[in-house]
């Protein structure tokens, strides 16, 4: 089977010749820089600098060579824009915080505050307030809130909307572009065309726009889904109007080379229980996701996944009725994501990407052989009949182990019998 055919079986819910796996097709499946060079030099690698992707987390770019060396099914449709809101393009050199030299587009300009923090730009411009912050230590960056004061009697769900727009031409150019990059590969194309991600906590504060107005502060965003639905309403609606639109636009430049579409990574649950009830979910979320995954599932070959860390068992029958394919990180730590109870309840419904080994312990602070021995497992409950995509349970982070990883992607291989 080529990666592409091994994907879409998985996908069918069909056993491919192997377990199908992803690393770097989305931001929440990918590497940190570090980790992307620790491989690449342990693999033997012709030695070049690694891209900075996906700036806000600090993703670095798996290039061909490594994604052969590691058995990668899949490959990414790179964004048109990164969570800063500039391109990736006319890289340049960049010294990160912690000794590595990178590459990062030019428009990844930083500065230092008096605490000896790291400060990026949205937009790339010095000019306005820093949208992001490194902490001194840290390794990706946090959203910094700029919240105006709210006035409930005044509320514009348009200020809420200014990211929401229909794709430019500079976008569908860039779609273009890709489509010929990547019509030839045989391995999966997985990608998001933006704009469908609805109340995804990490888009609230909106740190690629320059002056964002509206509810822009987590918390009270978070509130709003309790107390300001009706204003939740206004914004989603239009903005799955234009999400709509833009599916349109964008198909008609991408056609069916890409197999899966990144819809939203808006975060239902928290490590021991949910930011809000299914009813909440069915009531505020749901009416939106359906109406995309409709016009999806109507109009093109892609399948379509759903990203929510944290516990969602209770969650996934809704997201299968809103018509989600793929749910993603399947995080098994979390409070009932029993990964067997999940494949018996689920396994003929939806996809399960993901789910392969804890971010949070296991990999980073276990043992190669610990790792070893989970990586064994989760295939065994996950992989038989299908419908399983290897993952780590999020992305993997700074500083895990090069041998962990190396175990990882070795106890993939032995379950596969190569």
């Amino acid at each position: 089977m080529t990666s592409k055919e091994r994907i879409c079986c998985s996908l069918n819910h069909k056993s491919p010749d192997r377990v199908a796996v992803d690393f770097g097709s989305t931001a929440v499946t990918g590497m940190h820089v570090t980790c992307v060079a620790e491989l690449r030099e342990h693999y033997g690698l012709e030695k070049r600098l690694v891209k900075v992707c996906e700036p806000y987390q600090m993703l670095g770019e798996i290039e061909d060579d490594l994604l052969d060396a590691l058995g990668i099914d899949t490959v990414a449709l790179s964004a048109a824009s990164t969570m800063f809101g500039f391109r990736n393009e006319d890289w340049k050199e960049f010294k990160a915080p912690w000794g590595q030299l990178l590459l990062v587009s030019e428009h990844f300009n930083t500065t230092g505050d008096t605490n000896g923090d790291l400060l990026i730009y949205p937009e790339g411009d010095m000019s306005v307030p820093p949208s992001g912050r490194m902490p001194t230590g840290g390794f990706f960056f946090d959203s910094i809130i700029r919240q105006e004061p709210i006035d409930d009697d005044h509320l514009n769900p348009e200020d809420n909307l200014e990211e929401f727009q229909p794709l430019s031409d500079s976008d569908l150019k860039h779609f273009e572009t890709q489509v010929i990059l990547l019509a030839s590969s045989d391995r999966a194309v997985v990608g998001g065309l933006g704009g469908t991600a609805f109340g995804d906590i990490a888009l609230v504060p909106a740190p690629f726009l320059k002056h964002p107005k509206g509810i822009r502060d987590i918390q009270e965003w978070y509130i709003s889904t309790a107390i300001r639905q009706d204003y939740l309403h206004e914004v989603f609606s239009r903005q799955c109007e234009v999400a709509i639109e833009n599916l349109k636009s964008a198909h008609a430049v991408l056609g069916n080379v890409i197999d899966v579409l990144f819809i939203c990574g808006t975060d239902f649950g928290t490590q021991t229980s949910s930011f809000c009830s299914t009813d909440t979910y069915d009531e505020l979320y749901a009416p939106y996701y359906k109406m995309v995954n409709t016009w999806v599932h109507n109009n093109t070959q892609w399948k379509t996944l759903k990203h929510s860390c944290g516990a969602v068992e209770s969650f996934i029958p809704h997201f299968i009725d809103s018509g989600f394919d793929i749910v993603n990180p399947v995080q098994c730590s979390a409070a009932g994501m029993d990964p067997k109870i999940l494949k018996q309840r689920y396994g003929d419904s939806i996809v399960f990407w993901g789910g392969g080994v804890d971010t949070q312990k296991t990999l980073p602070f276990g043992t190669p052989e610990q790792v070893r021995q989970e990586v064994l497992k989760r295939c065994e409950t996950f992989a038989p009949g299908g419908g399983f995509v290897f993952n780590a349970i999020h992305n993997v982070q700074a500083n895990t182990p090069l041998l962990n990883m190396v175990a990882m992607f070795n106890a993939l291989k032995e379950y596969n019998g190569s």
